[in-house]
């Protein structure tokens, strides 16, 4: 007997093996935030082994992190238009072989390779922000997507937390080149998994459109003063959270009198507890009405926390900051990426600038705070006051969630029903 297929069952069957798919593309974008997190500051803790082997001074070796960031910033307003020219699973693929390349430290003769490698990862961590934006707007329903942007932050925080906190004691079995090589060889195993199983959504189930990104949305997001505000906040939270992870490690261990494995344990402590911490963070904001909270609380966590973990001398006074501060730096970060959504006349395609404008700003930022902290230590031989600065700086985003008005709260753009 011949059965006949309706070609409008055939059309809803396509359709829910594309949504059933999107789990696949949605572990595969939290594997590669992991692999991102895990070569972020795997450096940082072995900086005294670096400088003692390629015989450079504080604010040459703090290089490795602010120039990876400022490439990353450089390359994060343009990595909507390059994924949207290029297609998302080739960008996706070119980054993570560019994360990747840290996997060749152990072949690094000198400081000017290891900074290329550095250099490269910083490119691909450029591309995937931007890129992951309308990949979500993709494949993943409306009120997943604040979700998702926890368990991709939280992916990545949990690679920061794993490579800060095992680098050291694994570069004391195989050495620091080795150990940044293990890391950077996860990233590589990625981009073969995502080259077999990664997608891009058929045509026609695409919740994004085929428009350019043209000037004038360009412009319309940088005239947004609550864009502009939400920017200039995350920007200076994370220029403190980077001069922190970057000198922390060294400055427990000349100030503190902590070892480089214990003063490595204690700064992991930021990014370990801000797994559970963003989790929650993208959590909370689906059920709580009033969005600005989720700026003024961690606002509050950051300011106390980041000041205390680099004035106070007890450990566990020290312990307790830096739990604080972890609490705060990726609690926020799930509302700060969503809320632009909430925004009159915003689309995906300004989304993505949007998205593409805090990877920018802060990653230009995260370029300097280092090494004027590097910097000011080796001029003034103590690491306070550069920490000042930027633990002050931080504070801007307390005053950003008072200062953000009520209509934030609206949602006329991101009330789409339910797929």
């Amino acid at each position: 007997m011949t059965h006949f297929c309706d070609p409008e069952d055939r059309s809803v069957s396509k359709l829910g093996a594309a949504y059933r798919y999107r789990f696949v593309v949605a572990f595969l974008i939290i594997l590669f935030h992991f692999s991102v997190g895990l070569n972020y500051f795997s450096v940082a803790p072995v900086f005294p082994l670096i400088m003692e082997d390629f015989g450079v001074n504080r604010a040459t070796v703090s290089l490795l992190v602010a120039l990876a960031l400022l490439v990353h910033a450089v390359f994060g307003l343009p990595g909507g238009v390059i994924a949207g020219r290029f297609g998302a699973k080739r960008v996706y693929f070119v980054a993570w072989i560019l994360v990747g390349m840290s996997a060749f430290t152990s072949f690094a003769g000198d400081f000017g390779t290891l900074l290329a490698l550095r250099l490269a990862y910083g490119i691909g961590f450029g591309l995937i922000i931007p890129t992951t934006a309308p990949l979500l707007m993709q494949w993943m329903k409306p009120r997943e997507i604040t979700f998702m942007n926890a368990l991709d932050i939280a992916a990545l925080t949990l690679g920061v937390a794993v490579s800060v906190t095992t680098v050291a004691p694994i570069s004391e079995e195989i050495g620091w080149e080795n150990a940044l090589s293990v890391f950077g060889a996860v990233a590589f195993l990625g981009s073969v998994v995502w080259a077999l199983l990664g997608k891009t959504k058929p045509l026609e189930f695409q919740a994004i459109s085929d428009k350019s990104i043209s000037l004038r949305d360009v412009s319309s997001v940088l005239r947004n003063k609550i864009i502009l505000l939400l920017a200039a906040a995350d920007a200076l939270v994370f220029m403190h959270y980077t001069a922190l992870t970057g000198w922390l490690p060294t400055f427990y261990g000349e100030s503190r009198n902590m070892s480089l494995s214990e003063s490595g344990f204690v700064t992991g402590l930021m990014p370990l507890v801000g797994v559970g911490a963003v989790l929650i963070g993208g959590v909370l904001p689906l059920r709580v009405s009033d969005q600005r909270i989720f700026f003024v609380v961690p606002g509050l966590l950051i300011g106390i926390g980041g000041l205390g973990s680099f004035l106070l001398n007890s450990y566990i006074g020290i312990v307790a900051c830096i739990i604080i501060l972890g609490i705060g730096s990726w609690a926020y970060p799930p509302t700060l990426l969503s809320l632009p959504m909430r925004l009159k006349d915003m689309t995906p395609e300004k989304i993505a600038i949007v998205w593409g404008l805090f990877v920018t700003v802060s990653g230009l930022g995260m370029f300097v705070s280092p090494i004027v902290v590097g910097a000011i230590r080796d001029h003034w031989g103590t690491f306070i006051p550069g920490f000042m600065i930027w633990g002050i700086g931080a504070w801007l985003l307390l005053i950003a969630g008072l200062l953000l008005p009520a209509s934030v709260n609206s949602n006329p753009q991101f009330s789409q029903t339910e797929r």
